[in-house]
């Protein structure tokens, strides 16, 4: 677009409200607004890419792209996009870069001009190429700080930073390690050491404090259990405290028996090993009995039945029982006091008597005993010595006969 001025001879101002109504009439922004000839970018084969920037700070349209310090492009155009800016940018068409490029404004030099920097990504491998109308998402794009931000910067750290108290730490620093310096010394190879034998147990360090975590949640866990048991513990101690002077009464006489055993155990040594060799035959046999004393226990409520059998002893409303009950001095003694000092002080004339009476089943029968042939005499018994004669009875059952 050409622009005609003319200013005539009315004067100046006649000439400013002119031009003013020309550029506003045209929306002239200025030479920058236009494309510059002989600038990067502007041949036939050059494409174009739009980069969502989050701020673009004093990048102005014509601005240089770079990709290696080297520039291949330039700004074509910069626009609002939602909440962040959308700058349009022409490349050369040789230029090649990955799909997944990364853009950021940058300067040029301290006081220089601001330009756009295309670069291959950093933390992951290049994919495909960046092709005409493509878009860098905001995700890839930023800008470096600029020399106004960075000397803001300074200025907050100088100004109401720590480094105005630098002075006053350095004079403190001073005061307290002055007439210090042996000791200082002394101090630094001993922190030395301790920090190299906590570094060398930090797996034993590590371990305890995730012993600590366990036991922590092991307590929190049982924290109803440990609650219930803090509030019982104050009315059992309560009771100790009532209970003290029989504690400790308890205590002194548990000396005195343990004194007194121990007197005693040194008296009697030999005797007390004495009789423990001998009950340790006694306690193998009883040991050997197994089950058997116990099973013949149960017989002693319920003789002659089994308690295992009483459910099946009786069935129906009658029982037959057929007994043989031998209470005789000789049965006695042979169940009770065979193989011991006492056996055969029992047997005697009973036992004699006894044997000729025979149990009950095998008496006669009195009906039928007058019919029977008459039975032949029971042989002789051999007299039994040093029993005196029993009037009434055999000579051979009464002991020697009288003269």
């Amino acid at each position: 677009m050409t622009k005609r001025l003319r200013v005539h001879r009315t004067g100046f101002a006649a000439a400013a409200i002119a031009l003013s109504l020309t550029l506003s009439g045209c929306e002239w922004e200025g030479l920058n607004s236009l494309p510059l000839p002989g600038t990067e970018g502007r041949g036939d084969d050059a494409y174009t890419v739009e980069i969502q920037m989050p701020n673009v700070t004093t990048l102005t349209q014509n601005s240089p792209v770079r990709v290696n310090d080297v520039t291949v492009g330039t700004v074509t155009g910069i626009d609002v996009q939602g909440w962040h800016a959308l700058v349009s940018v022409s490349i050369n068409g040789d230029v090649q870069l990955p799909a997944n490029a990364t853009a950021k404004i940058g300067q040029t030099s301290l006081l220089g001009s601001q330009h756009v920097e295309l670069a291959p990504p950093v933390d992951t491998a290049a994919e495909g190429r960046l092709e005409n109308g493509d878009v860098i998402p905001i995700e890839r794009a930023g800008a470096y700080p600029t020399t106004e931000q960075t000397l803001s910067s300074l200025s907050v750290v100088l100004n109401g930073g720590g480094i105005a108290q630098i002075r006053d730490i350095t004079q403190e620093l001073n005061a307290a390690l002055g007439g210090r310096e042996e000791a200082i010394r002394d101090l630094l190879p001993q922190l030395d050491q301790l920090v190299t034998s906590l570094d060398q147990q930090k797996g034993d360090i590590i371990g305890a404090m995730e012993g600590l975590d366990r036991l922590s949640g092991t307590v929190n866990a049982q924290k109803a259990t440990l609650d219930a048991a803090l509030e019982g513990i104050p009315p059992a101690l309560e009771v100790l405290v009532e209970q003290r002077q029989n504690l400790t009464t308890a205590l002194v006489e548990v000396g005195k028996l343990s004194d007194t055993v121990t007197r005693l155990v040194e008296s009697s040594g030999e005797e007390l090993k004495a009789n423990l060799r001998n009950l340790t035959p006694v306690l193998r046999e009883l040991a050997n009995s197994g089950s058997a004393l116990t099973e013949v226990l149960t017989l002693m409520l319920t003789y002659p039945f089994p308690m295992k059998t009483m459910d099946d002893a009786i069935k129906g409303d009658y029982a037959n029982l057929m007994m043989m009950i031998d209470m005789t001095n000789e049965r006695i003694d042979n169940n009770f006091l065979t193989g011991t000092a006492l056996g055969g002080s029992l047997g005697g004339v009973e036992g004699a008597v006894g044997a000729l009476a025979g149990v009950a089943g095998e008496s006669g029968d009195p009906l039928r005993a007058p019919l029977l042939p008459a039975e032949d005499p029971a042989p002789a018994l051999p007299a039994i010595p040093g029993l005196p004669q029993i009037p009434g009875l055999p000579p051979q059952l009464g002991g020697v006969p009288a003269p």
